[in-house]
């Protein structure tokens, strides 16, 4: 069963502020413990929406709008994923429990979905 663990931006990772040294170290060896367990499918990090852009489908049939970012409700945007591939939907949430605060300082938030196959 494939999960993506969607990490949500946040004001801090909007901003360009890269995560510290020992943030560093924890998600590496958070992603090392995926990749022994052999459940780590892919992970990256996003850069902040400021260089982003948003197609919006406003209207049947007519041409869809393109939006240069950066965009303002953080709370909507993706810092980063995990896709994992693992036997349950317990297992991901198990895996989704022991990723260190994404955002280092109290911000981080997870969203955990399964992907359709």
């Amino acid at each position: 069963m494939l999960f993506m663990l969607i990490v949500k931006a946040s004001k801090n990772s909007e901003g360009g502020n890269r995560p510290n040294e020992e943030l560093n170290e924890a998600m590496r060896k958070y992603n090392e413990e995926l990749v022994k367990a052999g459940v780590r499918v892919l992970a990256k990090g996003l850069h902040p929406s400021r260089n982003g852009i948003r197609i919006s489908f406003l209207h049947p049939g007519e041409k869809p709008v393109v939006t240069d970012g950066p965009f303002t409700e953080t709370k909507e945007l993706i810092a980063g994923f995990i896709l994992i591939d693992v036997n349950s939907r317990e297992e991901a949430v198990e895996w989704a429990m022991k990723m260190p605060d994404p955002q280092g300082n109290g911000e981080g938030q997870i969203e955990l979905r399964q992907v359709f196959e």
